[in-house]
């Protein structure tokens, strides 16, 4: 198992390096340039134009990946990695339809908040139903650290998974927004789902996230401030897919909790934010939400929140890891 899993990761990483090479010149001359939020800090205004949608970059790399490298599980019927790429990659088709309104408009604005939410919603059921009829998913709740179990109604199971796709992948979106970091935070998930998949003896979800640290890792070379190129919605709303997707793929949704903090912290700022202005009718918690940007106006560097924001998802990352250690001991 461990040299599939080096082999995603090699591909993948090499994949995306080769793809990142040919796409940003042809983004380029698209001009599929980023249009920068008007209400942002106004130093971001210099980052005008920067080629978007480069999330293709990795998405490519780890579909190759998946399916040459994870081709053996397919013939012996094991497809859960194809599951977790294919959801991955339909919310990437949302996250594209954004990002080309975004830029056919020439502005920061794509798909409506209620069409986004709704099509999201779609997937995010289709999703769940999809891994209970081919026996992926229980509606046994896994409780982390307790390392015990409380099974629920499927309606509510439903419910319950519906919001938590939907609130993460919306998450790893808000995290998108400074140079780096969304790729940073997302590599050391990656590596946690790694591990977990070698620990537990998952082949194909190994694979997947295998080839995902492979992705990120690469597209960090295009990616880190200042960025060449930035995922867009394409990237981020496939980053966070895949992000559920394996922890539901693994039967531990649960673990998204700790696993996913700075996601999860960018969008309680971001919420407490906007829910303090509109009650006290224009004053505000942060300099400037969500938190990243709350940092920037406080003087942190876009390499400080780089280091700093995937530092406390990799401590984070090895907390998951103890959380889960014991599943299956004994």
């Amino acid at each position: 198992m461990s040299l599939d899993l080096a082999l995603a990761f090699i591909v993948s990483l090499c994949i995306t390096v080769i793809a990142g090479l040919v796409l940003i010149p042809i983004l380029r001359r698209l001009k599929a340039g980023q249009t920068i939020r008007e209400d942002g800090p106004v130093w971001h205004n210099k980052k005008q134009g920067t080629p978007t949608m480069g999330g293709f970059m990795f998405i490519a790399g780890i579909a190759v990946s998946c399916l040459v490298v994870g081709f053996r599980e397919m013939r012996e019927g094991e497809i859960s990695h194809l599951l977790v790429l294919a959801f991955g990659l339909i919310f990437a088709a949302i996250g594209f339809l954004d990002d080309y309104e975004k830029v056919k408009k020439k502005q920061n604005l794509g798909l409506s908040a209620k069409q986004k939410f709704l099509l999201q919603l779609v997937v995010a059921v289709a999703f769940v139903l999809l891994m209970r009829l081919t026996g992926n998913l229980t509606t046994n709740l896994y409780i982390p650290f307790l390392n015990t179990i409380v099974p629920i109604s499927e309606p509510l199971y439903f419910a319950f998974a519906a919001f938590v796709i939907v609130g993460t992948v919306n998450s790893v979106n808000i995290t998108d927004g400074v140079d780096g970091v969304a790729t940073g935070v997302s590599i050391p998930v990656a590596v946690f789902y790694v591990l977990v998949a070698a620990m537990w003896g998952y082949t194909a979800l190994g694979i997947f996230s295998a080839a995902l640290v492979g992705g990120l890792v690469a597209f960090l070379i295009f990616n880190f401030h200042p960025a060449r190129v930035f995922m867009g919605d394409t990237g981020s709303l496939f980053l966070g897919g895949a992000v559920c997707a394996m922890a539901f793929a693994m039967d531990m949704p649960l673990i998204l909790v700790p696993l996913g903090i700075v996601y999860f912290i960018e969008t309680l700022s971001d919420i407490i934010q906007i829910s303090y202005f509109k009650l006290t009718k224009g004053k505000r918690v942060f300099k400037m939400a969500p938190l990243h940007h709350h940092f920037e106006m406080c003087g942190w560097s876009e390499y400080k929140l780089f280091i700093v924001f995937t530092a406390v998802s990799a401590v984070f990352a090895v907390i998951s890891y103890f959380g889960v250690l014991h599943r299956y001991a004994g």
